[in-house]
This record gives C-alpha cells, structure tokens and sequence, in this order.
C-alpha cells in the first residue's frame, strides 16, 4: 500500500479499482490525499489457459478488498469506478462493514489520476482548493 498527500481525514473518496489495483483518493475543501492498495495475485491474468484444472479464474487475494475497505473507514461518502466486477465486490463489502455509509458506483475503464480525481470533484461538488 502507499499513500501520498497530507494525513488530513477526508469525509468523501473516489475509488477506481480493478482485480489488481485500487487507486483511493479521499477529498475535502482543503485538498485532496491518495492510496493505492495491490492485489497479490500468482498471475496477473484472470483467467487461466485451457486444458488446466479448475475454474478457469485465478484465486482472489482475501485481503484486497479489506485493506481498501480499511482506507475508507472514515469515509461517509464514496464513489467507486472501474471496469470490471471487483467494483461491486468492494461496494458489497463496504455496505456490510458501514451501514450508514453513501456509496455509487459507475462504470469507468482506465482514467489517468487527474481524471479520477476530476470525477470525484464533480460527483461531491468540490472545486480546486485555493492556494
């Protein structure tokens, strides 16, 4: 995990997260602080070649969603985008952990972080803070 950006609580993040990565950054009036959490997987493909035993998908890492879900914890507020289905895993996971906790979601593929962050801006109504 890193994390960059002042250690300042932030109430609101946007989290865009994909089977091996998630990007988090919470956001406030004052600026904004950033995550990221990977994914210890064997591979980093999600599906296995044919003619292999098993399912055909790799093992999940049990503690990715967790340590995501740690990050959020006080947060109020959150909007999660990506592009496959480790999105709505998250937001299932966060229901249950925070009941009383505002989630949406959106489908969005590869933003850069600028776009991310942008994103997040216009869901919560924050502007660039002032310098």
């Amino acid at each position: 995990m890193t994390s960059s950006g002042s250690d300042q609580i932030h109430h609101r993040a946007v989290v865009w997260i994909d089977h091996l990565s998630a990007k988090i950054f919470t956001m406030g009036l004052t600026g904004v602080s950033s995550s990221t959490v990977q994914a210890h997987l064997p591979s980093s493909h999600l599906h296995h070649h044919a003619n292999t035993i098993g399912s055909g998908h790799i093992e999940q890492d049990p503690k990715f969603l967790t340590a995501v879900a740690k990050i959020l914890e006080g947060c109020d507020n959150v909007l999660i985008l990506g592009p496959g289905i480790e999105k709505t895993a998250l937001m299932r996971r966060l229901q249950l952990a925070q009941s009383k906790i505002t989630l949406r979601m959106e489908s969005n593929d590869h933003p850069s972080d600028a776009e991310i962050i942008a994103i997040g801006r216009k869901h919560f109504g924050l502007s660039e803070p002032r310098a």
